[in-house]
């Protein structure tokens, strides 16, 4: 997948393209389903498959406090689009000169001109320009006078896509569920589980102390972290990869303890981790983050913790 991150960086004689646009938060299933269904139009037509995305939410320059947490990095995002057989993405820095392009413009000069796009592939409730103006029936319009087609992507949804859920996949929802702590069922909104990445840096060796050491990711991590509480997941950074026990919160058994500090206890591995970048996968809640009367009944929890992700993993760990 070619990346641009600025249309001068666009070819000065770009190929035909098929087109969708979209923030594109968590590259969720039905984010894929759309993009799944632009890539096989777009090779039907022998076009470009190609996205158009944003380097933030559009919310964090018109209404800053009503901006939502991004459920992946930016890097994360180009990394989940890459792996839908996209042949290119355009990341637009969503600054006022883009936020006040009229919707006839933002087709026009953008669409058109600058990604020779011959056909759009979107939902019904697609909005584009500023102040979302512009709507599907705008779309119709612009495509008889600039020559492209539409696809509305929503009208030959799959059968199992519409009655997979009990609601139509999102961001939103995928963003309820993790502060809740849901992590399966936001796996099942995603089509995939949920993932942190960060740096392993040292921390307070309190779970070596209780003999159960783990591998602390900076606080400045790149991902939605899910609600505190105990957690059953995998641990990837280097050339390890293993099964893990993951504490999120601030540890309220001591003082001191920043809030949303993750720390995963690798079962069945004993390795030098710091400076590492390191990715957290989570497969199930185990529990919500309790206080313990004493430090003999925090590591008495902490064995059964590892134990049941160990059962939940599905493999026999060297505990």
């Amino acid at each position: 997948m070619r990346l641009f991150t600025d249309l001068a960086e666009l070819p000065a004689e770009p190929a035909p393209s098929a087109v969708t646009v979209g923030k594109f938060d968590g590259v969720h299933r039905g984010h894929r389903w759309l993009l799944s269904r632009l890539v096989e139009e777009a090779a039907s037509r022998g076009l470009e498959p190609a996205a158009v995305t944003f380097d933030r939410h559009p919310l964090s320059l018109i209404t800053p406090s009503s901006e939502p947490e991004p459920i992946t990095s930016l890097p994360q995002k180009i990394e989940l689009l890459e792996e839908t057989g996209l042949g290119s993405t355009l990341v637009l820095p969503f600054d006022d000169e883009l936020a006040g392009m009229g919707p006839e413009s933002f087709v026009r000069d953008l669409l058109v001109d600058a990604l020779r796009m011959k056909l759009i592939v979107v939902g019904r409730d697609f909005r584009f320009g500023a102040k979302g103006a512009g709507d599907v029936a705008l779309l119709r319009e612009l495509s008889t006078t600039c020559g492209f087609e539409i696809v509305i992507a929503d009208d030959e949804m799959a059968e199992d896509e519409r009655s997979h859920a009990e609601r139509r996949a999102s961001s939103t929802w995928v963003r309820e569920l993790l502060s809740t702590g849901d992590v399966r069922a936001a796996a099942e909104v995603l089509g995939r589980n949920h993932v942190v990445r960060g740096e392993v840096v040292h921390g307070a060796k309190r779970g070596r102390e209780l003999g159960f050491p783990t591998a602390n990711l900076s606080p400045d991590l790149e991902g939605l972290i899910p609600a505190d509480g105990v957690y059953a997941g995998w641990f990837r950074g280097g050339e390890t990869s293993a099964p893990a026990a993951i504490s999120i919160g601030n540890n309220p058994t001591f003082d001191g303890v920043p809030r949303k500090q993750v720390e995963a206890h690798l079962i069945g591995e004993t390795v030098d981790l710091y400076g590492l970048i390191a990715e957290v996968e989570f497969v199930e809640r185990i529990r919500g983050m309790e206080k313990f009367d004493s430090i003999d009944a925090l590591k008495e929890r902490m064995a059964l913790d590892v134990d049941e992700a160990a059962d939940t993993l599905g493999g026999s760990y060297v505990v």
